[in-house]
């Protein structure tokens, strides 16, 4: 039996250009392994985020450029707010705003770290933490994203308005 190949690099071809002609940020492509089959996902972004219907009509646009290429599942998928920051743009788009940062090693005695993003360096994350600026060297950072505040849900009485309904 012949081994299936993934070619990665082809659908992220096919899916940047598509993604950049129809007005859409490409963030990435990738090939996950899953219980049920292999997954073809698809990351995109746009300025006001990506909606249901924008995942709709990039799949139905893309499906058919990827015949040729193996896999079981195809997903097209909006980013979400607290996905991780990885590279200079991510950094760029985040500046400014809270992020947690998981170390791998303890730094400090601990792990996990929360602050404003200041800036991505050459080889450092360096971010504005209640101990001060801290830099963190790439190689260490397990994971940074976005920090995201659920508190103004409570504001608006959505938890509020559940719990009386249950």
């Amino acid at each position: 039996m012949a081994k299936k190949t993934r070619p990665v690099e082809q659908a992220k071809r096919i899916s940047r250009m598509l993604a950049e002609s129809m007005g859409y940020e490409h963030l990435e492509t990738a090939f996950e392994k899953e219980a049920t089959g292999m997954y073809l996902r698809v990351y995109l972004d746009k300025p006001g985020g990506i909606t249901l219907d924008d995942c709709e009509a990039f799949h139905r646009a893309v499906m058919p450029l990827f015949e040729k290429i193996d896999y079981d599942f195809l997903e097209v998928c909006s980013a979400g707010l607290d996905r991780p920051i990885r590279n200079e743009r991510d950094a760029e788009k985040a500046a400014g705003q809270m992020v947690e940062v998981k170390l791998f090693r303890a730094q400090d005695g601990r792990k996990e770290f929360t602050g404003i993003l200041l800036r991505l360096d050459a080889d450092a994350w360096v971010v504005q933490t209640a101990q001060g600026e801290k830099r963190f060297l790439r190689k260490e950072v397990a994971l940074m994203r976005r920090s995201v505040d659920l508190s103004m849900l409570e504001e608006t009485g959505t938890y509020q308005e559940e719990e009386r309904h249950e």
